[in-house]
């Protein structure tokens, strides 16, 4: 996970991550990966839930909220809002996109003024913890 504050996760990154900690888990419980074992019997047997993403999640919060509130070039590079020209092609996931959809903050703005109040910002992201993934 180190790093992880920076990381843009799409839905195949995501899958990605759930298929990799399950894994960890298996080989944990010395579960081998031929035995045919559904996710949910690993996760009861390891007395767990998924939490990686989550975590990473709520790192990545937290992160964004130090950056927003310093207001320097870190600030407006993690809202992409840099001034020049668009590259051509589909565009690039931004971190503050992912960041509103799990928060469910509505619009990237409404966040960005959200992370001024520390305690409005740890609201959010506690009840975002609490909601899951």
């Amino acid at each position: 996970m180190y790093g992880c504050e920076a990381w843009t996760i799409s839905k195949q990154t995501q899958k990605k991550l759930e298929a990799t900690e399950m894994w960890f888990l298996g080989r944990m419980l010395r579960i081998s990966w031929t035995a045919k074992k559904t996710n949910d019997t690993v996760l009861e047997e390891a007395h767990t839930t998924r939490l990686l993403i989550s975590k990473i999640r709520k790192r990545q919060a937290t992160f964004f909220g130090h950056v927003m509130r310093r207001e320097g070039l870190e600030n407006l590079v993690t809202t992409g809002m840099l001034e020049g020209k668009r590259s051509r092609g589909k565009q690039r996931e931004k971190l503050i996109e992912g960041l509103t959809d799990w928060l469910k903050a509505g619009k990237s703005l409404e966040a960005i003024e959200a992370t001024k109040d520390r305690k409005k910002w740890r609201t959010m992201i506690a009840n975002a913890v609490k909601q899951g993934t």
